[in-house]
């Protein structure tokens, strides 16, 4: 599959399957007779798994080491998941985050007629607010 395709299948930049590329986040993909590159699944999974993990947020520091620890082999899997595990836990940080956010736009939301200044008007819900991020602070110390 030619790099246009791949692009097109994987809603990634043609440019950025070029670098993840020169950078070894995917393997060397092969070249057919006229010079242009020929994807193969393996390379597809590479790039959907890469995909994925800067979906995520994780650098591309942290998927060349992953990538590293990968082709290392031997006694890599324990600090490969060490990476991904520790991305997991960011994207749950962040959840938490957004859903904190989500919930304070709901009740803003529905509470909006209520205030002559909606977005002023809420020391209630803001002394609130502050408890529970004190409280979460405090458990994740």
């Amino acid at each position: 599959m030619n790099i246009k395709e791949v692009s097109e299948r994987l809603k990634i930049p043609k440019e950025t399957l070029r670098y993840w590329e020169n950078n070894g986040l995917i393997p060397k993909v092969t070249r057919n007779s006229s010079g242009y590159r020929d994807y193969t699944e393996n390379e597809i999974k590479w790039a959907l798994f890469i995909k994925a993990m800067r979906s995520a947020g994780m650098s591309v520091e942290s998927l060349i080491e992953f990538v590293d620890l990968y082709n290392a082999h031997r006694g890599s899997q324990e600090a490969q998941k060490s990476l991904v595990k520790e991305q997991y836990e960011i994207l749950l940080a962040k959840r938490n985050e957004l859903d904190k956010t989500l919930n304070y736009l709901s009740y803003k939301l529905d509470h909006f007629e209520d205030h002559v200044m909606p977005f002023l008007e809420e020391e209630e819900y803001y002394e609130l607010r502050k408890e529970q991020m004190l409280d979460d602070n405090n458990q994740d110390e």
